[in-house]
C-alpha cells in the first residue's frame, strides 16, 4: 500500500490518447463515443487542450424543461463540440501522486483526467480504470 502512496500519473497513464477539435459536429461526436466506447475527449486546438467534452455535455443538450420549445434534432445534431465542450476542466501533470487523482476522481465524481504538460499539450490521461489497476498491483499480498 505505501508505494501507492509514491506513484505517480506518469508511470500509469495511457499516453496514447484520442481528443477531438472545437468544430466537430455532435453528429460526429456520437459517431466517436459509440466506435470508441469513451466517456469523454480533451478537445485540442493548435495542440493545447482548451476543454473537454463527455457524455453528459452531449445527453445534456436533450434535456429540455417542459415550457421550452424543441429544437429541430438536425439542429441540435449540427451544433459544434465548441458550444457543449467544458472550458473549465479538471487536469494533472504527470508527476502527480495517484493519490491527488483517486481524491480529485472522487470528489468530482469524474471518470478520466487529461495528463497536460506545463504548455496545456496533451500528455495522456489517466481513468478510473488505470487508477484501479494500479492501487491492485501495490496492494496485492505476496
Amino acid at each position: 500500500m505505501y508505494k501507492f502512496l509514491e506513484a505517480t500519473v506518469a508511470e500509469h497513464m495511457t499516453r496514447a490518447v484520442k481528443s477531438v477539435s472545437r468544430e466537430l459536429t455532435m453528429r460526429e461526436l456520437e459517431d466517436k463515443f459509440e466506435h470508441d466506447d469513451f466517456n469523454a475527449y480533451p478537445v485540442v486546438e493548435d495542440q493545447r487542450v482548451i476543454g473537454m467534452v463527455t457524455k453528459y455535455d452531449f445527453l445534456s443538450c436533450f434535456a429540455f424543461h417542459p415550457t421550452q420549445m424543441l429544437p429541430h434534432y438536425d439542429d441540435l445534431m449540427n451544433r459544434s463540440v465548441g458550444d457543449i465542450m467544458s472550458g473549465d476542466f479538471l487536469y494533472v501533470h504527470s508527476d502527480t501522486k495517484l493519490t491527488r487523482v483517486l481524491q480529485l476522481m472522487v470528489e468530482h465524481q469524474t471518470r478520466s483526467i487529461p495528463v497536460l504538460d506545463a504548455d496545456r499539450k496533451l500528455d495522456g490521461i489517466i481513468s478510473r480504470e488505470d487508477v484501479i489497476k494500479a492501487l491492485a498491483t501495490f496492494t496485492k499480498v505476496r
